[in-house]
Parts: structure tokens; sequence; C-alpha cells
């Protein structure tokens, strides 16, 4: 009977005292604790910004940096004034005019030679029958010649061209001709309207009686903008630093203050 009593005595029970007794003592509490636990197997980590960490392929890198480097590098008035474009408000006024005359499509192309054929079996001219189209006219080559003879009553060039070597000289001579001209965000904008990806530089010769006003109007506020704005071909451009140089020129320039107000007390 002793050995039993004392193998009674030696067995001790062990109360549980987890999320049981814990929810027991904040029952009163209008908002109950539930901390998470992110260790193996625990609860799912949550969703961070790995941007910083991603490698990025290598156009993508360059694009960056390039861009950075424009920032820094102190950019020369003529190729800095490409950046000075027209605000939205004029580009969809612009856009809007150009779109009438976009070129025509292959569609409208094979329709329109269909018809001039079947008015050539008829024994009639068909240059004489149709009016010659008023279109967007586009082409670095072709734009260029319609300044120099002073055809292009309007000439609108793309502010990302690349290389820039290309359009850089073309502000100049639409200046020296007195054609006005103006710069638009996106070459890919441009091309939308010839039908194309990309597109340099559009311009209009022509334009219907009813659109003769906006064109006016355009012409006459592209002219003051850039054709006689003295002021865009002396601005530099870029010399922008990163945030951490800022806040260091910043802190130096504050210290040159302290001192040079010490100075003045003695």
């Amino acid at each position: 009977e002793m050995p039993n009593k004392v193998a009674n005595k030696g067995k001790k029970t062990i109360v549980s005292s987890g999320a049981a007794s814990s929810s027991k003592k904040d029952s009163n509490s209008l908002f109950e604790k539930n901390p998470r636990n992110f260790r193996i197997g625990g609860d799912i980590q949550p969703k961070r910004d790995l941007t910083r960490f991603v490698k990025w392929p290598k156009y993508i890198r360059i694009q960056r940096q390039k861009r950075i480097l424009l920032q820094r590098l102190k950019v020369p008035p003529t190729i800095n004034q490409f950046t000075h474009t027209i605000d939205r408000n004029q580009s969809d006024k612009l856009i809007k005019l150009f779109s009438k005359y976009a070129p025509e499509t292959r569609q409208e192309k094979k329709a329109r030679l269909v018809k001039e054929a079947e008015q050539k079996t008829a024994g009639k001219d068909p240059k004489k029958e149709s009016a010659k189209p008023k279109n967007i006219k586009y082409g670095l080559n072709h734009i260029t010649s319609l300044v120099e003879e002073k055809q292009a009553q309007l000439v609108v060039i793309a502010h990302d061209v690349d290389p820039i070597e290309m359009v850089v000289f073309l502000p100049a001579l639409c200046r020296k001709m007195d054609v006005p001209y103006c710069f638009v965000k996106g070459k890919a904008r441009l091309g939308k309207l010839v039908h194309k990806k990309n597109a340099t530089a559009v311009a209009l010769t022509q334009v219907n009686k009813e659109d003769v006003a906006d064109l006016e109007v355009l012409k006459k506020n592209f002219r003051a903008e850039y054709n006689d704005n003295k002021a865009l071909l002396r601005k530099w451009g870029g010399g922008v630093m990163g945030i951490k140089n800022q806040h260091m020129m910043s802190a130096r320039a504050k210290l040159h203050e302290a001192e040079q107000a010490k100075k003045q007390k003695y």
C-alpha cells in the first residue's frame, strides 16, 4: 500500500496556461491581442517592395542611368530647348487639327487605286476628276525641303528623338526661314498620326477653309513661344544634383552663413 501512496504523491497534473487563460484575463478588454509569429512555420510574411533588390535588364539600367546623367550634366541650349514642350491644352488642339489631315491608310489607298483604274478604263483622266488631297507631311528629309522652300506652314517636332543630332538643326532652320514650329512630347504620338510607329517631325502645308482660323491661332502662339523667344536659346539645362548632394550643399551654405554672422559681430 505504501509504494502506491508514494507514486500518487509524485504525479503532478500540468494545467495549460495558454490562449484560454489569456483570453479569460483579456475578456474585459475591447480589443484582444493576437500577435503574429513570423518564424519558420508561422504566419505568412507581409508583402515588401523589393524593387531596389531586383536585377533589372541591361536596357532598363541604361535608360535609367542616361536619365540621371542628363539631369547631372550641363546641357547646352540647342539641346535643352527640346525639353520645353507645349502644354496639354495646346497639344490636344494641335493633335485634333492634324488628325483631320492624316494620310490615307492601306485600305483607303487600295480603294483609290481601284477607282482610278475604273476611271482610266472609262476613258477619263483620274487626275482631273479628283483634287489633290491635303495631308500631313512627314519624313525628316521631306520636311527639311518643305521648310527650305517655305511651303510648310507649321512644323511639329518630337522631343525624344534618339539620337537628337538628327533633328537638332531643324529649329534653327525654321527660325531662319520664319516657319512656326513647336515641340511635342512623344515621337510615338506623332507616328500615330501618320500610321507609323514613330515620327521625328510632321508638318502641314495646306488646310481647308474651316480650319484656317485654328491654324492661324496656333501659328501665332508658337511663333511667340519658340521663334521669337530669345531666352530659349540662352537657357542651359541640367546641373541638377542628387538629393544627398543637395542636403550637403545646403548644410555647407548654412555653416558659411553662420561664420559670416560671427565675423560681423566682431
